[in-house]
């Protein structure tokens, strides 16, 4: 009764609440005492289960360019001569924003370091051809490969919703041959959903367990403060007020406010870097690395290493698949919502336009940057990262910046903005995939919002308490695996609908419905002549 009320799927919210709610106390209780534990767990699925990421990669990309470049491209989500909600500029700005959240504003400080001390491929680290890849690598990870993955959501979601003008409020709802009232369809749709909560909590969690720690060795350093658990505590006590307040008042008067704020800070932090950098290296650099990355592209894209121990490169690889397969769903939701009257072409090239750029943006400006200070002397990175963590890294560069105080307000509110943003809005999309049917415009109950922050706040603590960066990449690599099955399925799913739905196509061509007859009456003739020249042959063949 408890769970009609709230209009909640108990089905996929216990299993999920459970397990989440156990492993927080495991990590919780167990401390940096687990730490060992997850670093043989992770070099395990990196060195057993990294050609399973890799695959599935492929495929979703060799899927989309095929379709990006096939004639169900011209498909528009909407009626045929509808127009977009939004402009290129609007679509292309609210896209970018999708991609960023205080990890990007983290990582890419931090990720060059680690490949230049540790490059791939037997390169010699330090040499000028591995700072010449590090600075490339961060770039193949947040590029083109990794935004095709939210690719399956978005395309199939938006099929549904504008297309076949279907109400969708789970993922399970776009994969076609699963509905119906069977029993084991039905079974099918609640495992489904299942792991998309699953994958959605143990992603964003794994984010915030990764930036807490990084806000408060800046905050640190900024104040004057211990960099303590108490610090970080009282992080978290702030976070979740933030999280409640957004998630009470959900999309009007919440969420949206702060996306609002979004994009501003992110951009202004980046243009000040590059202007106040060095400004040549960093643009030399960028055009560097982009040529490393389409000459090695394919080698990237299948770097299993099924010889020797995987490296760090190879490790991170793993890392973000893992991590962008969780955050596939809630990503491919929102592409899907803002992209009515756009074809499925316009919608892939602008993710891989505005979507990649937008990332390789913060690698190229900020990642130029720090590779500079460690090749340069002025900073020491890869020693502080060793010895000290990466928080430690983020709060060295941004104290080699002017203004430093600034710098560093300026970093702890955007990174502030983005998380609120983030797990506000990944909390809301979890409360619905676990609400019973929603009406139109109805939002998930207050109570389920709710209980969805609370899980994510003592996920997040848990991941703070083991501590160590191997500890994110674990979690990201398993919450992300078993939504490569569910990637499978959205794939065949969009495949028998776009082939399924020839009127579709030959509209989006501009044909009207005569036209399409008279196509539709042709081609069903020259399939009818060619069975029976089947049928000829065949009877040939037994005379």
């Amino acid at each position: 009764m408890i769970f009609k009320h709230f209009n909640i799927d108990k089905y996929v919210f216990i299993p999920t609440i459970l397990i989440f709610a156990v492993v927080s106390a495991i990590l919780i209780m167990g401390g940096s005492s687990l730490q060992g534990f997850l670093t043989v767990a992770l070099a395990w699925i990196t060195k057993q289960m990294g050609w399973a990421y890799m695959m599935i990669y492929i495929v979703n990309f060799i899927f989309f360019m095929w379709l990006l470049f096939s004639k169900y491209g011209a498909i528009r989500l909407g009626d045929p001569h509808s127009t977009p909600q939004y402009s290129n500029l609007q679509w292309g700005s609210m896209v970018f924003a999708t991609a960023i959240d205080a990890s990007i504003l983290m990582l890419s400080i931090v990720d060059p370091i680690r490949y230049v001390s540790s490059p791939p491929f037997g390169i010699k680290p330090f040499s000028q051809n591995a700072y010449n890849y590090a600075h490339m690598l961060g770039q193949f990870d947040w590029g083109p490969m990794a935004w095709m993955m939210y690719a399956p959501a978005a395309i199939a979601i938006g099929y549904i919703l504008f297309v076949k003008k279907g109400h969708v409020q789970r993922l399970s709802k776009s994969i076609t041959f699963i509905q119906g009232d069977e029993k084991w369809k039905y079974a099918l749709r609640q495992l489904v959903d299942f792991l998309i909560v699953f994958g959605i909590m143990g992603g964003v969690g794994s984010s915030v367990g990764m930036e807490i720690p990084i806000i408060s060795n800046v905050l640190s350093s900024l104040t004057g403060l211990p960099d303590n658990m108490t610090l970080k505590i009282g992080l978290f006590g702030l976070l979740f007020v933030i999280f409640a307040w957004t998630v009470w008042h959900g999309l009007n008067g919440g969420i949206d406010k702060l996306s609002d704020m979004h994009i501003w800070t992110a951009v202004i932090f980046l243009a000040f870097v590059l202007l106040v950098g060095p400004t040549i290296y960093i643009l030399s650099s960028e055009t560097n690395s982009l040529g490393l990355l389409t000459s090695n592209f394919v080698s990237l894209s299948t770097n299993t290493v099924p010889n020797g121990t995987p490296d760090i490169a190879n490790s991170e690889v793993i890392f973000y698949w893992g991590w962008w397969l969780a955050y596939m769903p809630a990503m491919g939701l929102f592409i899907a919502r803002i992209s009515k009257g756009r074809t499925i072409r316009q919608i892939l090239l602008g993710m891989l336009g505005y979507g990649s750029a937008g990332c390789l943006s913060f690698y190229a400006i900020l990642g130029g940057y720090s590779l500079w200070l460690q090749k340069t002397g002025v900073i020491n990175l890869v020693h502080i990262l060793n010895t000290k963590g990466q928080e430690a890294v983020i709060t060295a560069v941004l104290s080699s910046l002017p203004f430093r105080s600034i710098v560093f307000i300026v970093y702890c509110i955007s990174c502030f903005i983005f998380l609120a943003t983030t797990i506000s809005s990944s909390a809301y999309i979890v409360s619905s995939f676990t609400s019973l049917k929603l009406k139109d415009n109805q939002e998930p109950s207050q109570f389920n919002r709710m209980t969805w922050v609370i899980i994510f706040v003592l996920f997040s603590f848990g991941i703070v308490v083991v501590g160590g960066f191997n500890t994110v990449e674990t979690f990201c690599a398993i919450s992300g695996f078993p939504l490569m099955f569910v990637c499978i399925m959205i794939l065949v799913s969009i495949y028998h609908m776009v082939k399924n739905d020839e009127g579709i196509v030959l509209k989006a061509k501009g044909m009207d419905d005569m036209r399409i007859e008279k196509k539709k009456e042709k081609m069903q003739r020259i399939r009818a002549k060619r069975m029976a020249a089947r049928l000829n042959r065949n009877t040939d063949d037994d005379d």
